[in-house]
């Protein structure tokens, strides 16, 4: 069981005198699902309502461009433009904010890159003593060699740095792999991207996600995308919304006690070459037949939406959406001494 977590409180006059940038590409968006970030938008707008109604100082921007050269007044930015359609953007909103001189939610800009990169992130992990699948990187403009590939009867090959899945293929042979990892090299939507290529696990992923409550990283309800087929490889549009993926996968509470405790070592194991990073989601592959844990990745600055992870997480935890943000930005403006 997770213990009952108090969600955190901004003080009143925190809220009149300090000033916060919302940076996040949707941040304006007014519809409902967007064509090519699908849900993503939907979350951006959401995040900026509950802002909005937390009665705060609130400054509104869709671009990095407002950070090359800062407005007076901007005490502290609440940042969400992680993927700016280049490569390594993961980056650039806390690098611009420590060049302005500005405190911002969210791990340092190296801490960042480390976790964004998965070869260098499941490389953390097995220093922590964690298990994860082998596998092979293939950075743009290095050789693609199949005297680097573990073997396996089938492979994932996805872009090193991205989320929800955008670019993930699957192939059975050298040649399909060696295929994929150019189109990734190659791929004109960010410029081409390095790869990673490992085994396919079946099973399903359990989520992790993980606030931080005065200092101490503090894990809230864990969930499991459960899969109809253990086999299914699940998109970015199945991700996003933009397919029906209903009869595929469902989000639900994960309540095995054993292998939640197991999980959340590997867990409180990993997390300590991040911190401080405020909040993020570790994941797992399980195998729920064979009690096998695979880590996987990590995602520090992840998605908040309350029909995610993190939001059906801090529901199952007894917090209100609104509590959650204002617990992350509580959080954030007091390790930077501005409460």
């Amino acid at each position: 069981m997770t213990p009952r977590l108090t969600p955190l409180t901004l003080p009143e006059d925190a809220k009149a005198h300090l000033t916060i940038l919302f940076l996040a590409k949707n941040a304006l968006w007014e519809g409902e699902i967007h064509p090519e970030d699908g849900n993503h938008a939907l979350y951006h707008r959401e995040m900026r309502e509950i802002l909005e109604g937390l009665g705060l100082n609130l400054r509104i921007a869709q671009t990095h461009d407002i950070l090359f050269d800062p407005p007076e007044g901007i005490d502290f930015v609440f940042p969400l433009l992680n993927r700016a359609g280049f490569f390594n953007s993961e980056m650039l909103v806390p690098l611009l904010c420590e060049r302005a001189g500005i405190p911002y939610l969210g791990a340092n800009p190296i801490v960042r890159g480390l976790s964004d990169d998965k070869h260098l992130a499941k490389r953390a992990a097995v220093d922590a003593g964690l298990q994860t699948a082998p596998w092979a990187i293939y950075r743009k403009g290095a050789p693609v060699r199949e005297d680097k590939l573990p073997p396996a009867t089938r492979y994932v090959i996805k872009p090193n740095n991205s989320s929800a899945s955008w670019g993930v293929q699957d192939a059975y042979d050298w040649a399909g792999v060696k295929a994929a990892v150019e189109r990734i090299h190659t791929d004109p939507a960010n410029g081409g991207q390095d790869a990673i290529v490992e085994p396919f696990l079946e099973g399903s992923d359990v989520e992790v996600p993980v606030v931080t409550i005065h200092g101490e990283p503090q894990i809230l309800p864990m969930m499991i995308f459960r899969q109809a087929d253990p086999s299914h490889l699940r998109t970015y549009y199945e991700k996003r919304d933009l397919v029906d993926r209903s009869q595929k996968y469902s989000l639900d509470p994960f309540e095995d006690p054993d292998m939640s405790a197991r999980i959340a070592e590997m867990t409180q194991a990993c997390w300590e070459e991040y911190r401080p990073f405020d909040y993020g989601r570790f994941e797992f592959r399980v195998n729920e037949e064979t009690g096998d844990i695979q880590f996987l990745e990590l995602n520090l600055n992840c998605n908040l939406w309350s029909q995610k992870v993190f939001g059906r997480a801090a529901a199952l935890a007894g917090w209100k959406q609104e509590q959650l943000i204002e617990t992350l930005l509580a959080e954030g403006l007091a390790r930077h001494g501005l409460i």
